[in-house]
């Protein structure tokens, strides 16, 4: 499975035991921009530094499993938890600061429009 949206937050390394390790990455994801989803994926032991190369703000494509499992309280009551380990993240583009700032193109040769609709090379043109 894959999704891509924005990083919002990328957590340290949590050393769980001194053999396991994990790392949290939440994404916003927008399908409907004015209700935006915040989704938690985890990379486990040696897939932490999958989320080295990431920045908040960032547009990421993000590569994962769907895991699920129960768990029995001390009453009997059992509960089911679903957990999203990702194994692959792309990184598509980063935030831009401010619109203004990005340059903008100059062109060398300005084209007229009218001209090129009356030129008699484009008789074999289909429109």
């Amino acid at each position: 499975m894959d999704i891509k949206g924005k990083v919002h937050e990328v957590s340290p390394v949590q050393n769980v035991t001194e053999t396991f390790k994990k790392r949290e990455l939440i994404i916003e994801y927008a399908e409907n921009p004015q209700y935006p989803e915040y989704i938690k994926f985890e990379a486990l032991q040696d897939k932490v530094a999958l989320f080295d190369a990431v920045k908040v703000g960032d547009q990421v494509e993000v590569f994962f499993n769907l895991r699920g499992r129960p768990w029995t309280d001390r009453n009997g009551k059992t509960s089911y938890f679903n957990t999203l380990v990702a194994w692959r993240v792309n990184v598509l583009g980063a935030e831009q600061a401010a619109p203004a700032a990005a340059p903008q193109p100059e062109f060398a040769q300005a084209i007229d429009v009218n001209a090129a609709a009356t030129s008699q090379d484009d008789d074999d043109l289909p429109f």
